[in-house]
């Protein structure tokens, strides 16, 4: 029949251009991946030093990027909707501030904690509205939004530490209340699972990967460019507020120079986890291994006594290696699909 394909040339057709089998598809998977080489990091760290498998130190590590876990979910949605957000460091230290200055005020600890968070929000439509309605790039936006959080946490404190918090605020941070394991750490896999299903089940979150993928395409598709952009500028800005909330129920003190650097360690995570600066690309889960990747990094060089400085140098290297890759494995794909579309035909 016309407009059938024949029986007959199929299997020469999947000689041509075989499937790949199940372990290769499943290397290409960029999170499968960065679990490998993470085991294998690892497991080199355990091998040398002994200690790194240990509860102990386990549970260091993922105190230590609990927060910076919860900022991964905000940093996903900008870096796929084709922006990125340079202020997360920033304004997770205002939302520590904010939240610390309310609880002194003798605000109950719920509201004092939105307060935290609503310091976040409000600069997330700032930011949101110079994008969107002023036009301003997101590099300029975001990186002048750094300065003023910073400076406003630092004017509302003339630059000390808040201290004396009431001490019920503390069972957010310190607390262990299931199985023994930190409430930090499990609010962070609440926030990382809740924020996972929803870019990839949620019709209203997928419409940040058409945004980031093709802004025009989607724009005549339907999609309001401006209130996705809008919508993920304070998705990030309130995760890194509330993420600043933790960490002064962590610590127990709110200090308005914490989250210095915070957004390059945030931004090299995510791009090792699979996003793209061109945007249209990246998980949420993602985002969290490639976090992991760079903690077991750090903690291993402070096992192996490496000194400190070295620890920011190793942050621009590993930065500048992912966006490298992204860079070229882009390349290598637009060329491999030019190769197997072949020459023009008439």
């Amino acid at each position: 029949m016309e407009g059938t394909t024949p029986i007959s040339t199929l299997p020469a057709r999947n000689m041509l251009h075989p499937q790949p089998g199940f372990i290769a598809r499943l290397l290409r998977v960029r999170e499968f991946a960065l679990i490998v080489m993470i085991l294998v990091i690892g497991g080199g760290l355990h091998l040398i030093t002994g200690r790194f498998f240990t509860t102990p130190n386990l549970n260091a590590i993922s105190l230590g990027f609990a927060t910076s876990a919860i900022i991964v979910f905000g940093m996903t949605a900008a870096l796929v909707s084709g922006g990125f957000d340079l202020s997360v460091g920033s304004v997770f230290a205002m939302g520590g501030v904010t939240a610390a200055l309310a609880l002194r005020a003798d605000i109950p600890i719920p509201l004092a904690m939105l307060c935290g968070v609503g310091a976040g929000v409000a600069a997330g439509i700032v930011n949101g509205f110079l994008i969107t309605q002023v036009q301003i790039n997101p590099f300029i936006t975001t990186l002048g939004m750094l300065g003023i959080a910073r400076g406003v946490s630092l004017a509302v404190t003339e630059g000390s530490p808040l201290a004396e918090l009431p001490t019920e605020f503390f069972v957010f941070g310190q607390g262990r209340d299931i199985l023994g394991i930190p409430n930090l750490i499990l609010i962070a896999l609440a926030v990382i699972l809740i924020g996972d299903i929803l870019m990839r089940r949620s019709s209203a979150f997928r419409q940040i990967y058409y945004v980031g993928g093709n802004e025009e395409a989607a724009r005549l598709s339907g999609i309001n460019v401006n209130r996705v952009k809008f919508g993920v500028y304070i998705l990030s800005a309130s995760l890194a507020a509330f993420a600043g909330v933790l960490s002064v129920s962590r610590f127990t003190v709110a200090d308005p120079g914490t989250g210095v650097g915070e957004e390059l360690r945030i931004i090299a995570a995510c791009i090792i986890g699979g996003c793209s600066l061109r945007g249209g690309k990246g998980t949420v889960v993602g985002g969290l291994l490639g976090l992991i990747f760079v903690g077991f990094i750090n903690n291993g060089m402070i096992l192996l006594r490496v000194p400190v400085y070295w620890q920011q140098l190793s942050m621009g290297v590993v930065l500048l290696l992912a966006v490298g890759f992204d860079t070229l494995s882009q390349r290598w794909q637009i060329s491999s699909r030019g190769k197997k579309a072949g020459p023009a035909t008439s």
